[in-house]
């Protein structure tokens, strides 16, 4: 199973363009969610979180702004990558826009591949194993184009469930990550899974991780998860 694909939030109260910028986001191997005001979009944040939020400025019952502010505010959602969207073209405008916490800031009418090329820019920073970029870490180095693993020159066979669980973790070395946040990321937000079947497949991985030596790489941290490093 190869990396699930990588989770856009758009959100613009306009019809005609929010499906445009839908079809060429799937087009490019996005997932697409989409939200026509800033509430709505809030609501879809909380329910799944997503790897990036396409953001319009100007929507009816919060702007764009607004969301944006509290996305970042909050410790669960400030790291995700925002791409704000606007007909503002003055200075102050961008700067506004980028002091209120926006990633990248883009002025309506844009071009679509520069806008897709900002996005695969901003998804490579916060995911770059969706990206297809090869992660690494100490001696584990980690291919997601030819789903590949190694550690010390030794090609690693690891299920898809501790595959998925690997990138995650190399994505964000030292990173403590929580059961429900590992169960969020690999298993996904709509299938139920105990909490303990993490458990399982952490000591899968590790097992996988130090079948040829080494140190175990993955620490636990007791109340809290585990982390890589």
């Amino acid at each position: 199973m190869s990396v699930t694909q990588p989770q856009v939030l758009l959100v613009e109260d306009e019809p005609a363009q929010r499906e445009v910028l839908a079809y060429n986001l799937e087009a490019e191997g996005f997932a697409v969610r989409r939200a026509e005001n800033g509430e709505e979009a809030l609501l879809l944040v909380a329910e799944a979180r997503p790897d990036l939020v396409i953001l319009d400025w100007m929507m009816p019952l919060m702007s764009g702004i607004e969301v944006c502010r509290q996305l970042k505010t909050r410790d669960e959602t400030r790291d995700i990558p925002i791409i704000m969207l606007s007909a503002r073209s003055e200075e102050v405008d961008t700067i506004r826009g980028l002091e209120t916490g926006a990633d990248d800031y883009v002025i309506k009418p844009y071009s679509l591949r520069e806008l897709m090329a900002r996005v695969r820019t901003q998804l490579r920073r916060s995911r770059p194993a969706a990206a297809g970029d090869a992660l690494s870490f100490e001696d584990i180095t980690l291919d997601p184009e030819r789903h590949r693993v190694s550690r010390n020159a030794h090609e690693l066979k690891l299920g898809p469930t501790e595959y998925r669980l690997l990138v995650t973790l190399l994505e964000k070395p030292g990173r403590v990550f929580s059961r429900d946040q590992l169960l969020d990321h690999v298993w996904g937000r709509d299938i139920y899974v105990d909490t303990r079947t993490v458990d399982v497949h952490i000591a899968r991985l590790r097992k996988a991780l130090t079948q040829f030596g080494g140190s175990d790489p993955i620490r636990t941290v007791r109340g809290a998860g585990y982390a890589l490093g």
